[in-house]
C-alpha cells in the first residue's frame, strides 16, 4: 500500500510560510531571501539540499547499521547549484553531496558493500536524481575519499 507524506502550508505574510505535517513533527517557516522574502525560514532550495542530504546520511547509517558497524558521527554537506536555463528561469541545475564518516574507513567491515549500495535505499535523492544531476562522494574521519 503507498505511503503518503503530507505537508500544509499557511502563508503568514508576503513570501513566509508557516509549514506543518502531519504526526505530531514540529512546524517550520519556509521564507524566500530578500529581495521577495526576508530569510525567516529555510528557502525551497534549502528544503531540498536538506532532504536529499538527510536521506542519504540515513541511506549510508542504514547501510553500515546492517553489518553492525558504528560510522557515527556523519556529517554532511551538500551544495545546491542554482542558475538560469536557456528561458532565463532560475533551476536547481545540481546537487553536490558530501558525506564524511566519523570513523577511519579500515575500522568499518564490509564498508565496500555499504557504499556499494546504500544510494538505492534513499527515497529522495533516487527520485530527486531522475530530474537533477546528483554527485555522492564519501570520506572517512582522515579525510580519506571512500567514495
Amino acid at each position: 500500500m503507498p505511503q503518503v507524506v503530507t505537508a500544509n502550508l499557511t502563508q503568514e505574510q508576503d513570501f513566509r510560510f508557516a509549514i506543518a505535517f502531519a504526526d505530531g513533527i514540529p512546524q517550520i517557516h519556509g521564507d524566500e531571501p530578500p529581495p521577495l522574502g526576508k530569510s525567516t525560514g529555510p528557502s525551497p532550495m534549502h528544503l531540498l539540499a536538506a532532504a536529499v542530504g538527510n536521506c542519504l546520511s540515513a541511506s549510508l547509517l542504514f547501510a553500515l547499521r546492517k553489518f553492525k558497524q558504528n560510522p557515527e558521527p556523519i556529517q554532511t554537506a551538500v551544495a545546491v547549484t542554482v542558475d538560469r536555463n536557456a528561458e532565463n528561469r532560475l533551476r536547481v541545475m545540481n546537487i553536490n553531496v558530501k558525506l564524511t564518516l566519523g570513523a577511519p574507513g579500515e575500522s568499518l567491515a564490509h564498508l565496500d558493500r555499504a557504499l556499494g549500495q546504500f544510494e538505492e535505499f534513499c527515497t529522495v535523492s533516487q527520485s530527486v536524481r531522475q530530474g537533477i544531476p546528483i554527485t555522492v562522494e564519501v570520506y572517512d574521519s582522515g579525510g580519506k575519499r571512500l567514495k
